[in-house]
């Protein structure tokens, strides 16, 4: 194998797919990532795989002779990422051939100044990426994509003995694509249209583990255009996502995923408008003391004052307090929430103002974008001791 490729070029997709190279690899193998290079197509692509999610992307370069080799994935990206900008040739040998000596291969880069040699294996002992073995495939527009990821990942649990929560829910309806992840204690859901979906198109649902799709959203952040059509490829336990010259494979979650649309209240007895950014402003003050005690913060209601109140007691510590004016609609309440999952809302509703219904100080509370896209956040009060 020859080739010869930009610094730019190898690094970034050496980026973007050693993230799916394990820690602790079950196989030395699967340290490595596989690379592969087509003389007849002057493609080189790069490939990553833990046997759960699955990594492939390519990029134009000029091979003089192609081939497939597995390389060890953290020292080339430490290698490459170092490199001066400009061309790099790859060559493979055998080490016999080498003054290292010993069995097995060696690649060898040679940037513009000097040159740097990494022990390989054979391309052939790395598994292949799973293919989805039936028709059931739709065709979603990036930006789509993105509007639901950005609105549900931060939700999703932490606690790996809750494993369908770990990953966010989709579920494809006519004309819509629905996305919700919760933890339990919080719930996101975003609605999205499909307009490249065809009528009668299968309906499915399908859980995602939040570790690929924050992948998935990377790497279109990276590539793709807004407009720019993903192919998804749905099978029993994988998923595939498809676009330009990447593919990325992930095993789905197992188990049933909670029935999210029924903890969404229908009627509510309060309703407050309020500036998105001075209210997660004010949090973001406020936290500083929250998070030196349990992270509670008091919400204070005051229609006829049309204000809020936002407070904090954290013992032995210190206390702060600020007030910002809002629309209220409603009898005045206090009710306490955890900060960080509501500036985590916050942060991911995308509208200048919200809508907050409640109520009461124990019931589930939601808050929603005025304007933009149409997305649903849950959060649990904590009771206030007194």
């Amino acid at each position: 194998m020859k080739l010869v490729c930009t610094q730019n070029d190898l690094s970034t997709n050496l980026s973007l797919t050693s993230r799916a190279v394990p820690s602790r690899p079950t196989h030395p193998v699967l340290a490595n990532v596989l690379l592969q290079a087509d003389a007849d197509t002057n493609q080189v692509s790069l490939t990553a795989f833990d046997l759960s999610l699955g990594i492939r992307t390519s990029f134009s370069a000029e091979v003089l002779q192609g081939g497939t080799i597995a390389l060890p994935a953290k020292l080339l990206n430490d290698i490459t990422s170092r490199l001066p900008d400009g061309e790099i040739t790859l060559e493979d040998e055998t080490a016999g051939a080498n003054a290292s000596g010993g069995e097995g291969l060696i690649m060898t880069l040679t940037p513009q100044n000097g040159k740097y040699q990494v022990r390989a294996m054979d391309g052939g002992e790395f598994p292949e990426l799973p293919v989805v073995g039936n028709d059931l495939s739709i065709s979603l527009k990036a930006s789509t994509l993105i509007e639901g990821l950005r609105g549900t990942l931060f939700a999703t649990s932490g606690d790996e003995t809750k494993q369908v929560l770990t990953g966010v829910h989709m579920k494809l309806l006519p004309d819509m694509l629905e996305f919700a992840a919760t933890d339990g204690h919080r719930l996101a859901v975003v609605e999205t249209d499909n307009e490249n979906s065809e009528p009668g198109e299968n309906q499915f649902e399908v859980t995602v583990p939040a570790r690929a799709l924050r992948e998935l959203e990377r790497m279109l952040a990276h590539s793709a255009e807004s407009e720019e059509a993903i192919a998804l490829f749905f099978d029993q336990g994988q998923v595939v996502f498809e676009w330009q010259n990447q593919r990325l494979t992930s095993r789905t979650l197992d188990g049933q995923y909670p029935a999210y649309r029924q903890l969404i209240p229908r009627q509510f007895q309060r309703e407050i408008t309020i500036d998105r950014k001075q209210f997660l402003g004010t949090l973001e003050r406020i936290a500083v003391l929250a998070d030196q005690k349990n992270n509670l913060v008091k919400l204070s209601i005051d229609s006829a004052a049309s204000e809020i109140t936002l407070s904090v007691e954290a013992q032995d510590i210190g206390s702060a307090v600020e007030s910002m004016s809002a629309q209220i609609s409603g009898e005045d309440i206090d009710i306490a929430f955890n900060v960080k999952y509501l500036m985590e809302g916050l942060k991911a509703l995308p509208s200048s103002e919200i809508l907050i219904q409640l109520n009461s100080n124990l019931t589930p509370v939601i808050f929603t974008p005025l304007g933009g896209v149409k997305m649903t956040y849950l959060a649990m009060p904590v009771q206030l001791r007194n």
